[in-house]
């Protein structure tokens, strides 16, 4: 766009030129605004009253007006699947700038609309310090304005060098407009009625069409109209006689645009909550959300044939764990899963790293879906290449070949990065954050910010060459004074961070926990091309390394519990002190805290901490933790000090499995031989794929350890139950040696 005449500019002609461009172009315009507070605002205001907006959204502290509706960034992911025409995100002192909320705002904003940015005036001279939303990474004892500000310096950049973006800073009376791309040829519309894109069309013909043991990926930037048609698609298959179909994601609000279709498509139906009802030809249908924690539970509940049970769609899949995908895909014969491949909470390239292997091996006849049109908007839309650049939405880490090329070449290298430098150097932030993406299932963009200034973070990244291999980042944590520790542990205070040591001093009662010092792996990631190299190994020990060289004396980490994953920290010297209760609700995972100690006195006390937990753990997993999945308990069962068995215990099996007395009878000696038997297997084995009846063993761990029955014996009537026990142990019996 030229510059705008004088009178235009009086006029507010300029905005209107604006918006016709972006509605001809069917892109989003973007304003930024740094100026002080009071003046932006006041312009933010002008900006709003000019013209007859739809929706049109403030987020920020009060609005300006009594009759503006104010909306706080905490609350951005409330609008998720509505639509905008003008949002003003004000990002000045009060409360800052919220990555999260803006990641999730920015695809609310639709095509002839704009994004109205408020900073401080400072940003447009590169002259940024920590804003108000830097509160929530200063865990004690840090203030705020004690931190770095690399990562509100980096937008500050990526806003001067978009040449897109109308600035409207206050040394202009008038703002600078920015220069938009050219109009694309409009893409071909859908001859399906029911969808925008001949992508979309695809995607719905493949999941109404979805069969046995035949899954669906579908994949798709923002924008692209995935969950739309995981609506349309829904309603087909009731309209072709399904009668109930159930839809998970992390968050109820990703699937607001599925419902949206529904009722489009069934005006007659009924929404209540987050299920859908409608009277069709095959009688009242339902289309019900749950949270990825309660999916396992509800084949349990009445009513519901497990042996055939509903189709299920699962939204925003790169954000939940892989192993709850793989329970569903093991559970659920009819399923599609959609993800955003550069998205603000996981990444379809993480997605695939982990999980397509796994959908191959299980399933090899599924079948992935790409939307590349855009719904919302047009190709080479600004702010969707803004957001992108300033977020780190599409990081990607560094090729297959490219890194496998590097470590042949050697030799590797493990380096601590000065962040503000890292902050600078845009490449090697992209491939390293991208790293970091693809290997974690929830990724947000305030992970960026925690990467680049959170308090007392560490980076310790794995090089071959220039070429980032891995990366480890830590967090420290504890030397809590004693006065403090001790509130803490009492429940009466409960300072901001320090996850690990505050959980293991507030649930454990460990006082010392607080006042030792940690460094907390928060994260590490291995390039998929180059794992079993052994460079985690050297990342975890380089690690090690630096925090004896400042007085550290725990090592710790906290993550869902996960089997693959206790074995690889076990291999590497950690043992379990902690794990939570309940699932988390996103990741349907319970958290397991580990730790190495690093010093003669903190050994002591982390064993006494590890026996605690394990003395804990077996009357746990008969109440509490009743349903945690086999393979997690018998990972955590392998730690620990091996029984003894002597020939009183052998004798118990051996009449139990020549028929003698019920399983409830001899129970406490059947677990006291299968600890013995498991313990004494080596690390390495336990990783193996056993035979089957080393399998069959294994799994008894459900019925002696949670009063459960195993997979094996869920179908068996009684007695087969009480013969499969029997002859599991005598299986037992002949693998141990009584002690003498």
């Amino acid at each position: 766009m030229s510059a705008p005449s004088e009178d235009m500019t009086s006029s507010s002609a300029w905005l209107d030129a604006l918006v016709d461009a972006c509605r001809e172009r069917r892109h989003r315009g973007v304003i930024w605004i740094p100026a002080s507070s009071e003046l932006a605002r006041a312009r933010a205001l002008s900006l709003w009253q000019a013209r007859a907006w739809h929706a049109p959204l403030w987020v920020g502290e009060a609005a300006p007006e009594a009759d503006i509706d104010a909306l706080s960034p905490r609350q951005a992911r409330t609008r998720l699947g509505r639509e905008h025409d003008l949002i003003i995100f004000d990002a000045n002192a009060a409360l800052g700038f919220d990555p999260d909320a803006f990641g999730a705002l920015s695809g609310t904003l639709r095509a002839g609309g704009l994004l109205v940015v408020l900073t401080p005036a400072e940003w447009a001279h590169g002259q940024v310090s920590p804003d108000a939303d830097y509160a929530r990474l200063a865990h004690w004892p840090h203030a705020p304005a004690t931190l770095t500000a690399h990562y509100l310096a980096r937008l500050a950049r990526r806003l001067l060098r978009e040449p897109s973006v109308c600035r409207w800073s206050d040394e202009h009376a008038t703002p600078c407009p920015g220069r938009l791309p050219e109009a694309n040829a409009p893409a071909e519309s859908s001859p399906d009625d029911a969808c925008i894109t001949h992508d979309q069309q695809e995607a719905v013909h493949r999941l109404t069409r979805l069969r046995r043991r035949r899954p669906v990926v579908l994949s798709a930037d923002r924008g692209r109209g995935k969950s739309a048609a995981l609506g349309i698609a829904a309603a087909r298959r009731l309209a072709a006689g399904e009668t109930t179909l159930w839809v998970t994601a992390p968050r109820r609000a990703a699937v607001e645009p599925l419902f949206e279709r529904l009722a489009a498509l069934y005006p007659q139906g009924h929404r209540a909550e987050m299920r859908f009802h409608v009277t069709l030809e095959a009688g009242r249908c339902e289309v019900r959300f749950l949270a990825p924690d309660a999916v396992m539970a509800a084949l349990s509940e009445p009513g519901v044939d497990r042996h055939a049970p509903p189709t299920l769609f699962v939204d925003e899949a790169a954000a939940i764990p892989t192993p709850l995908l793989a329970r569903w895909l093991d559970a659920f014969p009819r399923l599609a899963f959609a993800t955003t491949v550069h998205g603000y909470e996981g990444t379809g390239r993480g997605f695939q790293v982990r999980f397509y292997a796994r959908l191959s091996r299980r399933t090899p006849d599924w079948r992935e879906i790409h939307l590349r049109e855009p719904v919302r908007w047009a190709d080479g839309d600004p702010l969707e290449r803004l957001t992108r650049d300033m977020l780190l939405l599409d990081a990607m880490p560094a090729g297959d070949g490219e890194v496998e090329s590097a470590l042949a070449a050697g030799p590797l290298r493990i380096r601590w990065l000065d962040r503000e430098a890292l902050a600078h150097d845009e490449h090697a932030l992209k491939t390293l954050f991208g790293l970091l993406v693809q290997a974690h299932y929830r990724t947000t963009p305030g992970d960026l910010r925690q990467l680049l200034d959170g308090p007392d973070v560490r980076l310790a990244v794995a090089y071959a060459g220039d070429t980032c291999l891995g990366v480890c980042q830590v967090q420290a944590e504890g030397g809590f004074p004693v006065d403090l520790a001790e509130r803490v542990v009492l429940g009466e205070r409960r300072p901001r961070g320090h996850l690990l040591a505050q959980s293991l001093a507030a649930h454990g009662g460990w006082q010392t926990a607080l006042t030792s010092h940690w460094w907390r792996i928060m994260r590490i990631a291995v390039h998929p091309a180059v794992r079993r190299h052994g460079i985690g190994r050297a990342l975890v020990e380089a690690v090690a390394t630096a925090a004896r060289t400042h007085d550290v004396a725990h090592l710790g980490v906290s993550f869902g519990a996960e089997a693959m994953l206790i074995a690889f920290w076990r291999r590497l010297g950690f043992i379990s002190l902690r794990l939570g209760l309940t699932r988390e609700a996103a990741s349907g995972e319970h958290a397991l805290m580990m730790g190495q100690s690093l010093t003669s006195p903190a050994g002591v006390s982390l064993a006494t901490w590890s026996d605690d937990f394990q003395h804990l753990l077996p009357s746990l997993l008969a109440f509490e933790l009743a349903h945690l999945e086999t393979d997690v308990v018998t990972a955590l069962l392998h730690e620990g000090t091996t029984p003894e068995v002597n020939a009183d215990v052998c004798a118990r099996l051996e009449r139990f499995a020549q028929g003698g007395g019920e399983l409830a009878l001899v129970r406490p000696w059947l677990c006291r031989a299968w600890l013995a038997w498991w313990r004494r297997q080596p690390q390495e084995a336990a990783d193996e794929a056993p035979g089957e009846d080393t399998r069959a063993l294994h799994d008894w761990a459900a019925t002696l350890f949670q009063g459960r029955d195993d997979e094996a014996t869920r179908a068996m009537g009684r007695q087969a139950r009480i013969a499969h026990w029997r002859r599991l142990a005598g299986l037992l019996r002949c693998r141990l040696r009584p002690t003498p």
